[in-house]
């Protein structure tokens, strides 16, 4: 079985889209599936990343200048046209059909994969701004918005099988363990963890820091950033000055979230490792497409919304950190424990591989006839 996934990161984009992508491919591979990426070269992307962890990796051409806007708005950022993108694609294939091909692109929709179904056996796409068509066969939108059920009704075919919701978050294999030797840990507020994103972070992260400075009383602090962070040098030297640990692109980021007490970072799909492990959050928006669902987590009592990055300042993190009480912090990390159970990944790796089953069944009954 073959599966190739298409999917940018880098500023402007996130890390999320590939962080995603990447917790997939390892669960399929560990099931001897052959995985590949197609991704373009923007810039502060993550395919440094993909290398070393061993995923081969087609590198599709650096668009104009120009046409990337890093905004926090536009989070499409292909860089060049749908129909140009899928050429690109279709040429990176190098006439390798794959069975299954996954979509992961906020700048991607039907007119893309059109095209792209005549080299795939089957295709299905990670969403969740359920903002534009789609031609798949499987659509995986693993966030917690109350309507799910209703959201893609009009926007992929009445064929497509729908997984929705956070009971399929995509994440490493490492939450399950951790998830098991996190059970009844009682959270005191010693440690805090800080990140926000691997890719730019808006300048959220020094705002944050600055805020937990304010506030005084946190025995120790992690703050975690990506080498495409451009206050990274600022930031290592005021945890220097705080005395406080700086991680700059790690792999371990599941024992550090499993460490903490409280984390202070964004609202996109770390919120899922986050609540996977009852780790309490306070959450800040970055981006369009993580509004609702800070919302909803804020609603459902599952973490703190602070709004959006832009109206949130240092002393406001102070605030939300002096607010917090033990018995908050229990309240918060049992509702989130309950919404995730960290086996999102290999219940989508089955649906894949029981997909793939039944159609190579469907093709041998189709050739002995």
């Amino acid at each position: 079985m073959k599966v190739i996934f298409r999917v940018d990161s880098g500023t402007g984009i996130g890390s999320g889209h590939l962080m995603r992508c990447l917790a997939l491919a390892e669960g399929l591979r560990d099931q001897d599936v052959q995985v590949s990426f197609v991704s373009r070269e923007l810039p502060g992307n993550l395919i440094p990343l993909l290398l070393s962890k061993e995923m081969p990796v087609s590198v599709l051409p650096a668009p104009a200048a120009t046409t990337v806007n890093p905004g926090k708005n536009n989070p499409n950022n292909l860089g060049v046209t749908q129909a140009e993108d899928a050429l690109q694609t279709i040429e990176a294939l190098n006439g390798k059909k794959a069975d299954w091909l996954v979509v992961d692109h906020y700048g991607l929709g039907v007119e893309w994969e059109e095209k792209l179904r005549l080299y795939c056996k089957s295709l299905m796409v990670i969403d969740d701004l359920a903002n534009r068509s789609h031609a798949c066969d499987i659509l995986l939108d693993q966030n917690y918005f109350p309507d799910n059920m209703q959201r893609y009704k009009a926007l992929v075919p009445p064929s497509c099988k729908k997984l929705l919701g956070p009971k399929y978050a995509l994440l490493q294999k490492e939450f399950q363990k951790l998830r098991q030797e996190q059970a009844g840990k009682i959270r005191d507020f010693k440690k805090l963890l800080v990140f926000f994103t691997a890719g730019d972070d808006q300048g959220e992260t020094l705002k944050a820091m600055h805020g937990i400075a304010l506030f005084g009383k946190a025995e120790h602090v992690d703050v975690v950033v990506g080498k495409a962070n451009t206050d990274r040098e600022r930031i290592r030297e005021m945890c220097v000055k705080q005395n406080w640990s700086y991680h700059c692109q790690v792999d371990y980021m599941p024992a550090l979230i499993a460490q903490a007490d409280l984390v202070i970072g964004g609202g996109g799909s770390s919120n899922w490792e986050r609540c996977a492990l009852g780790v309490p959050a306070l959450v800040v928006i970055l981006a369009e497409n993580q509004a609702a669902i800070a919302q909803a987590l804020d609603w459902g009592g599952v973490a703190i919304n602070l709004g959006w990055n832009t109206n949130v300042q240092a002393p406001n993190y102070a605030t939300a950190l002096k607010a917090m009480t033990t018995q908050r912090l229990a309240t918060l990390s049992k509702e989130a424990s309950k919404l995730v159970d960290a086996d999102g990944t290999q219940r989508i790796v089955e649906i894949l591989l029981v997909e793939q089953s039944i159609q190579l069944a469907q093709a041998r009954c189709a050739s002995s006839w």
